[in-house]
């Protein structure tokens, strides 16, 4: 595939492949979304995917696009980009995705094209098509992400146990249900800010390799809005296995713990997509809810569980990334 002759029908093609994606990716995070919500019974499942969806669509309207600037052009040089490498990563992170969800285990969509991105620079130039900074700051974020929400989640568990100990367990209860809305809409929001943006860097990386954005690189209006369309109506769709292990195998929550979880991973969220940073929303709320499990007691974790999580997070981007590098192989010879 040359990146300057490709045809019309192919570049729909694989701008539909990565809106495949983006649908994967919200149907595969919809747990991070409303798991809290849906365990604690604040909504039951269809209304509480609904409520996801709606803020996952909106979320263009409150952030930049930083994070699509470093998915297009911080992971690996753009001047070795081609239709080939973007097909392949993701090939890669979509099959990935597909084997993860089926296993009801949530693995990072993020990292998934991140490694897809990777392994299919890699294919075509070798490891000088890295990155360094944005691949290094990426890979730092696996274990920053999942490490601030457990803290966040700790901090804010101890401040409502303070500043709620004389309250009847009733009041609590009644009060944090209601607060439960606001954290699911501002982690919603979170979560469809930085991970719709992730595609959208992809579809423009592509579009900028055609010499079809000038000189510059940015992300059109109508690729931002096609992305937020596709995420949310994956979530719409909403990841029911991933939801089940997210909500209630790791530990049993109440709303004031559901509220203290969304929270903390919103803060999470939204200070990493105003640094341009690609974080995993499955490793953020996965932290928090370990978090507020830990604090009520040890063994509220289900610790294996927890455990195989990790596993998984940390084979996905070699795994995404080694597909990606098999499809490019494979591709780049027809």
């Amino acid at each position: 595939m040359d990146a300057l002759t490709l045809s019309l029908p192919a570049l729909v093609a694989i701008i539909a492949v990565a809106l495949v994606f983006d649908f994967i990716n919200g149907l595969h995070d919809a747990a991070n979304s409303i798991a809290t919500v849906v365990s604690t019974r604040v909504l039951p499942p269809k209304l509480a995917v609904a409520w996801a969806a709606f803020f996952n669509f909106i979320a263009f309207l409150f952030f930049g696009l930083h994070v699509a600037k470093t998915v297009g052009t911080g992971i690996v040089d753009p001047a070795i980009i081609d239709p080939t490498v973007i097909l392949s990563a993701l090939l890669g992170a979509i099959l990935w995705n597909v084997f993860t969800w089926w296993l009801g285990l949530p693995s990072s969509s993020s990292h998934a094209l991140i490694g897809g991105i990777a392994g299919a620079g890699i294919s075509k130039a070798g490891f000088a098509a890295l990155v360094g900074t944005g691949f290094l700051k990426t890979s730092i974020a696996i274990v920053l992400s999942p490490l601030t929400g457990f803290v966040l989640a700790v901090l804010m568990i101890l401040a409502s146990s303070w500043l709620l100990c004389r309250a009847a367990p009733f009041q609590v209860d009644r009060r944090f249900r209601q607060l439960q809305l606001v954290s699911a809409a501002f982690y919603s929001l979170g979560h469809g800010g930085n991970d719709a943006q992730k595609t959208m860097g992809i579809i423009a990386v592509l579009l900028f390799s055609q010499g079809l954005l000038g000189d510059s690189f940015y992300v059109p209006f109508w690729v931002i809005l096609t992305s937020q369309i596709a995420m949310g109506l994956g979530t719409l769709m909403g990841g029911w296995r991933i939801v089940k292990t997210m909500g209630s195998k790791i530990t049993d929550l109440r709303p004031y713990q559901g509220f203290c979880a969304e929270t903390a991973g919103a803060i999470t969220l939204f200070g990493a997509t105003w640094l341009g940073i690609p974080v995993s929303t499955t490793h953020t709320i996965t932290g928090a809810i370990v978090g507020v499990g830990s604090m009520r007691r040890t063994s509220a974790v289900r610790w294996g569980l927890a455990a195989n999580i990790v596993w998984a997070w940390i084979f996905t981007i070699p795994a995404a990334g080694s597909i990606a590098w098999l499809c490019h192989t494979l591709l780049a010879r027809l």
